[in-house]
């Protein structure tokens, strides 16, 4: 047995090769410690930038830039949950600059907002009101900016922790050998669950970590507080290394796969039982009692003259929207792992020339940007809808007015029965006022008109996300319907291969078992490619150019079929059993997907009939209800006002008292224009949160769900708007005309 060297003898050993190293090769070997400075790859340094979303860039610049002015330490309590989730969300920020941010960038803008609302604002103290308000409250939740981005960057990768644990378990059915099948999971599985794969492969490439198992602990070590089941799934995979029988071996991975299944349905089902009380919390605050007060808001306006239709915007437009998102992202952050799909277009970059509009120019197609057209479209209709203030502008006496004696064109006061403007004098100045002074525009055609500012605003918005994923959606569905026949067709294909028969041979004996299906298409091309190309399996397959998953872009049957080439190396068998596994978990899956649904479906439902109608529509009867209130006091105030000056009696000095209680209303004009606006941002709010609790982060589903929504809900509230407006506005008119007359 060879002696031990001592601590003494192994320094003049190493100092030896030190003095050796420098003569030869002429250089300082230096101090022996190691480097403190962490070690980087370029490849995934820029894989990381390509990744992460802009706003985390902008924010750790933010919180940089602050910590460097002036460095804020958080509380010691709050330094530890800060480090996890600035570790979790892949931030470059330290808790100092989150917490200097959080505390700085408050404070400037209560700064900004109050030098504005001073400086070129109407009411400067409202103004600077909100500016403070709004600042002291935004120190609450930047403080826990990190924690929402880790949140969010959770939820986005929990929805991926079933088919991470399906892929590694699918490619180690034949393979056991847990590194590529992390590398085979993280090939397949989209960001940002695919960062965190390819870090814990880089921490051991980078020795961090001498084995891939203590790299991999490490890193599931950071999903103990939340996702338990993720731990014990990978534990499992992780002790089928160790069995040395088959059938033990292989138990242990499915039994991963079914530990995660089960685990997600029960939290799904936990979250569902829960999810009702804080959604109906969210719709009565946010949605009904908003609504409701907007009914009474134009009486309210009327007895207290200081309050202006930009502080009902303030509050109905920036707010209110803001506080109803702050709720549903609280409701969101609490969804446990769940399913949900991702951009096929980040997988297959060839898609993104789908997110535009075919259009025919003299026979000739033309493919039109959809950024192209709703700007188009928005900034077409916002002109029509401000027309009435861009005709005022010009021509401050110019009116048109339909019905009585004065019906036609005006170049003064309107007193037809229906104006275009009706712009009318302020009340304390009476009717000796300039035309530059006078307020509205008060006329119905302008209500009318100003319904095409919110078609403007909700219409091309909702027109931008169609047609971005309209022919995309059409894609995810066709592949769909593939993904849930493919678990069969795989079966088919497994018998094949169990028979013996060859894999250029079993495709073409599948496509004609499973003709007029979408899984036979798929196999027949595949078999079209060998038979009539000469191609192999592999390039049948996986071709750039005539490959069969050009046409359905989907990660499973992708790496379904890399599955198979990497089995098929070992014999038909082989294949054939991995291919029978595949369709069990695909099975399997598919049957957890739609349970989980189901336990979805009560609160998604109520959701989407507030979108899709109540919402809307309560708006517009609430437009059409203040456009009556508005066009009565208007007229009722100079008629009552006439009858105090002539006299006539103890009535008309009494109403004429009593309208002096009022002041100038609120025009109908800017009170839609406000209402329309706040419909707009709630049926996006309420849109992203459907598809959050429904599909998790769906990037995909979320911007398809908003045009749909949008455009929708966008023409009922206009519609409904601009019916109530008119039978309303009617109605007063024949109400007073048979007032006036009565009297």
């Amino acid at each position: 047995m060879p002696e031990k060297i001592s601590e003494q003898e192994m320094e003049e050993l190493i100092g030896k090769y030190e003095s050796k190293i420098k003569e030869q090769m002429q250089v300082d070997a230096g101090p022996r410690k190691l480097s403190t400075k962490p070690v980087a790859s370029k490849e995934f340094t820029e894989f990381k930038k390509d990744l992460m979303p802009a706003r985390f860039t902008f924010y750790e610049k933010a919180c940089n830039f602050c910590e460097r002015i002036l460095k804020i330490n958080p509380a010691k309590k709050d330094v530890e949950e800060l480090t996890v989730s600035i570790r979790i969300a892949h931030l470059n920020i330290t808790p100092a600059g989150a917490t200097s941010f959080a505390i700085l960038f408050p404070i400037a803008f209560i700064i900004a907002g109050s030098i504005l609302g001073f400086l070129f604002l109407r009411g400067g103290l409202f103004f600077v009101g909100i500016a403070i308000l709004v600042g002291l409250v935004l120190m609450i939740p930047l403080r826990s900016l990190p924690k929402f981005m880790a949140n969010s960057w959770r939820m986005r990768a929990s929805n991926q922790m079933v088919l991470c644990i399906f892929y590694v378990v699918t490619y180690m059915r034949h393979t056991s050998n847990l590194e590529l099948a992390i590398d085979f999971a993280a090939e397949h599985i989209a960001p940002p669950l695919s960062l965190d794969l390819r870090k814990v492969l880089w921490d051991v490439e980078t020795e961090k970590y001498g084995s891939m198992k203590e790299s991999l602990d490490s890193y599931l070590e950071t999903w103990r507080k939340w996702n338990l089941e993720f731990i014990e799934a990978f534990h499992l995979i992780e002790g089928s290394l160790l069995e040395g029988d088959e059938k033990r071996r292989v138990a242990l991975l499915e039994k991963s796969l079914t530990v995660i299944l089960e685990e997600t349905y029960e939290k799904m089902l936990h979250y569902a039982q829960n999810l009702k009380g804080p959604i109906t919390m969210l719709h009565m605050l946010g949605i009904i009692l908003p609504i409701l007060g907007l009914v009474i808001l134009p009486l309210i306006v009327s007895f207290m003259p200081e309050i202006r239709w930009f502080h009902i915007a303030t509050v109905y437009n920036v707010l209110l929207p803001i506080g109803v998102f702050y709720l549903g992202k609280n409701i969101l952050s609490e969804r446990p792992t769940g399913y949900g799909d991702s951009d096929i277009s980040e997988a297959n970059p060839e898609l993104n020339k789908l997110k535009g509009k075919i259009i025919n120019v003299a026979g000739v197609k033309v493919r039109m940007g959809p950024l192209f057209m709703s700007v188009v479209l928005g900034a077409l209709l916002c002109i029509l809808g401000f027309s009435p203030i861009i005709v005022h502008a010009i021509n401050p006496s110019l009116d048109y007015g339909i019905g009585g004696d004065d019906a036609g064109i005006s170049y003064s006061h309107c007193n037809a029965d229906y104006c275009l403007q009706n712009y009318a004098c302020p009340k304390e100045m009476g009717e000796q006022c300039d035309e530059n002074q006078r307020l509205g525009p008060f006329g119905l055609g302008a209500s009318i008109l100003s319904i095409f500012v919110t078609l403007g605003l909700g219409l091309s918005i909702g027109i931008y996300y169609r047609s971005r994923t309209k022919n995309l959606m059409k894609v995810r569905e066709k592949t769909k319907e593939l993904e849930q026949e493919f678990a069969s067709g795989l079966f088919q294909l497994s018998n094949r291969l169990g028979d013996g028969l060859p894999a250029e041979i079993a495709f073409g004996k599948v496509a004609d078992v499973m003709q007029d299906t979408v899984s036979g298409h798929f196999f027949q091309l595949v078999s079209m490619n060998i038979r009539k190309i000469g191609m192999g399996v592999k390039e049948a397959i996986f071709n750039p150019q005539t490959g069969a998953l050009n046409y359905y872009p989907s990660s499973l049957i992708e790496s379904s079929m890399k599955v198979l080439i990497e089995s098929i190396r070992k014999g038909p068998v082989i294949a054939s059993k991995a291919l029978a596994s595949i369709s069990t978990y695909v099975k399997e899956i598919h049957r957890v997907n739609e349970r989980l649904k189901d336990l979805m479906a009560d609160v998604i439902s109520s959701m989407k009939s507030q979108i899709n109608f109540l919402t809307p529509a309560i708006s517009g009867i609430v437009v059409g209800i203040t456009a009556m209130i508005t066009a009565i006091l208007g007229k009722l105030g100079p008629l009552l006002a006439s009858a105090q000056e002539t006299g006539a009696g103890a009535a008309g000095a009494a109403g004429g008292g009593l309208m002096d209680l009022f002041s100038d209303a609120i025009p109908t004009y800017y009170f839609q224009i406000i209402v329309g606006i706040y419909v707009v941002e709630i049926i996006y709010i309420l849109s992203v949160l459907t598809n959050g609790i429904e599909n998790g982060v769906d990037k995909l589903a979320e911007e398809d769900a908003i045009g749909s929504n949008l455009f929708r809900s966008t023409l009922i509230y206009s519609l409904v708007a601009l019916t109530v407006t008119v039978l309303f506005n009617v109605i007063a008119s024949s109400i007073i005309s048979r007032t006036v007359s009565g009297g």
